[in-house]
């Protein structure tokens, strides 16, 4: 009688305060109605109600974690494009030399392609609208450039060695969207695959580039996720199924109005038996750091570089009758060994949770790692040989690879920042575009013998002292010139083949790649 009595009150207690609720839900979406009818009817100027609710919302979802946010139909689409896999448009890869755009590569039997255009012409008109020489901005350009699938745009073409204008009639289709940056063989037997993100398209280009490694030999993976923002979860449960055996865990969430869910492995069959190093930096975040938390957690590989961002919370998409979106935090992630991924904020501070990965820097952090410390209620235990790791938001690598602030010169960073570096690649492979391809037919002859000629960096140091950016002295500027060789080198190699070569090139002395090989060739 008594147990009956205790649920009843129980049942009670929950109904009023669900009444409660409701009668508090009502008074405030009551108060919110009235002031924007209010507003739109008496204010002083006219206002669009529209904006007017869009900046409740926005002011809303400000009050409460870094992540829970609000985009209009248009910051909704753009957002949405590269996890879809996919966009509408010509299909050509770009860049602006001098206010002009210059065609890198047009994609592989996309539009483009199709109609003839080709690596190094010059788009100068976009349906009769002139777009070189105006100043246009890089997204007005690109707005005119894409558009529904089917529709056509006429673009004028100005081509090396040929007078006048060509036109071409484009027909924009669906454009694919690819996620893996690079994949090749570091050693004869260790590969790299680079993926930026957890896309539609991520798994299957994943598997594919596994497939493309093994066939060359490879029996051990470094996986880079250095800056990569994360993704789709489920596209990140999948990936790392590929890696786990069969009931593994992989990811838990926990919220409080959304029954907790566990991810476990599927076990697939790509890659479960080769040793595996996973590379992370200060950017890697979310699905990113829900495959590295599962790989360290269950002792299937190790990790390195640096503590990873810290983005455990789980966003559940709320779609808007206009296109536009509210992702509302619902959930947190938590790893195999129960360690929350999500660092610690303060509700309605994004100022400062944005200035996160600068106070790491300024606190030593990324440089130091003796300036990192956990107490002892953030240690945690791996699940199947028992090594410590820990908490506290983020993924803490098993081997700390400080970032290396003195790679680059400060006279290479001021050429950088100024575009030089890149203006210079353009011009270069634009005037030599086809003999290189005709000469460098095989990438480990281009690997061994190429060289960027002394003139072509030396035409870039005359730029610079143009635009008053001088070396401190000889020995600067010798160890410039070495890294502008390799990066030059790296970007020639990616105009001749694609971002495979390019990787290939630019990591041949990165510290966190000849690490991970290094702890890889170690391992038993």
């Amino acid at each position: 009688m008594r147990k009956t009595a205790f649920i009843t009150a129980a049942f009670l207690c929950c109904c009023t305060a669900w009444a409660q609720s409701k009668v508090d839900l009502d008074n405030a979406m009551r108060k919110l109605y009235t002031a924007t009818v209010m507003t739109t009817l008496y204010y002083v100027d006219s206002v669009d109600c529209n904006k007017l609710v869009e900046d409740a919302i926005n002011g809303m979802l400000d009050k409460l974690d870094p992540h829970s946010s609000y985009t209009n139909a248009e910051e909704t689409k753009k957002f949405q494009e590269p996890l879809q896999g996919s966009f509408e448009g010509i299909g050509v890869q770009f860049n602006i030399l001098d206010d002009t755009l210059i065609v890198i590569q047009p994609t592989a039997k996309g539009p483009s392609e199709k109609v003839g255009i080709m690596a190094g012409d010059r788009i100068v008109t976009v349906n009769d609208t002139a777009i070189a020489g105006v100043k246009m901005s890089r997204e007005d350009i690109m707005r005119r450039l894409r558009g529904p699938k089917g529709s056509q745009v006429v673009l004028g073409i100005k081509r090396h060695g040929t007078d006048g204008l060509s036109y071409f009639t484009v027909t924009r289709d669906k454009i694919p969207l690819t996620t893996v940056d690079a994949a090749y063989m570091v050693t004869p037997t260790i590969g790299l695959i680079r993926f930026t993100s957890f896309g539609q398209t991520t798994h299957d280009e994943v598997l594919e580039a596994i497939d493309k490694l093994k066939a060359q030999g490879m029996q051990d993976l470094i996986i880079d996720l250095q800056q990569n923002g994360g993704g789709l979860l489920d596209v990140a449960a999948d990936i790392t199924s590929e890696f786990l055996p069969k009931g593994d865990t992989i990811v838990y969430t926990e919220g409080r109005s959304v029954p907790a869910k566990m991810f476990t492995s599927t076990g697939g069959n790509a890659f479960q038996q080769g040793k595996v190093a996973v590379l992370i930096d200060e950017y890697s975040a979310s699905a990113a750091e829900i495959f590295t938390g599962a790989i360290q957690d269950n002792d299937r590989g190790l990790v390195l570089g640096r503590r990873s961002f810290g983005k455990g919370l789980v966003q559940r998409p709320i779609d808007m009758p206009d296109g536009s979106m509210i992702r509302l935090t619902i959930a947190r992630y938590y790893t195999p060994s129960g360690r929350c991924i999500q660092k610690p904020y303060t509700v309605g501070d994004k100022q400062s949770y944005s200035k996160d990965v600068i106070t790491r820097y300024n606190n030593g952090e990324l440089t130091n790692e003796d300036s990192i410390h956990f107490p002892d209620s953030l240690r945690y235990t791996t699940l199947k040989l028992g090594r410590t790791v820990y908490g506290g938001g983020g993924i803490m690598p098993d081997y700390f690879v400080p970032l290396d602030t003195l790679r680059y010169t400060k006279y290479y960073r001021e050429l950088s920042v100024k575009g030089l570096i890149v203006s210079a690649n353009l011009r270069y492979i634009d005037e030599n575009h086809k003999q290189l391809a005709r000469q460098w037919t095989d990438f480990q002859d281009f690997r061994t013998n190429f060289t960027i000629p002394d003139e072509v960096i030396e035409r870039l140091f005359q730029e610079g002292e143009e635009k008053e950016i001088h070396p401190a002295d000889d020995e600067e500027k010798e160890k410039t010139k070495a890294q502008l060789q390799l990066t030059l080198k790296a970007l020639a190699a990616r105009d001749i083949w694609d971002m495979s070569e390019y990787f290939a090139i630019i990591y041949e002395k990165d510290p966190l790649v000849l690490k991970a090989v290094e702890m890889l060739q170690a391992q038993e």
